[in-house]
């Protein structure tokens, strides 16, 4: 049970992925937000700012991982 609920959010993630036209992988900060259950964005930026640490901390470039975007979203 537990691999078949991995197998279905991987899927989700896959499903939500987007791509630069020289084939770059990349997935939206709303998409994820939803996917992993944040009702309220305030709620998921505190979770992507833990991610950028982790991502610094870990000796990597924020920048090369993260990109800052703004998307209109519909209210």
């Amino acid at each position: 049970m537990k691999n078949d609920n991995i197998s279905n959010l991987l899927n989700s993630f896959e499903s939500h992925a987007h791509s630069t036209d020289e084939g770059v992988e990349f997935w939206l900060a709303r998409d994820l937000q939803n996917l992993l259950g944040y009702t309220e964005w305030r709620n998921f930026t505190t979770t992507v700012n833990k991610a950028k640490l982790a991502c610094e901390t870990n000796g990597n470039v924020i920048n090369s991982h993260f990109v800052d975007a703004n998307k209109i979203v519909e209210t």
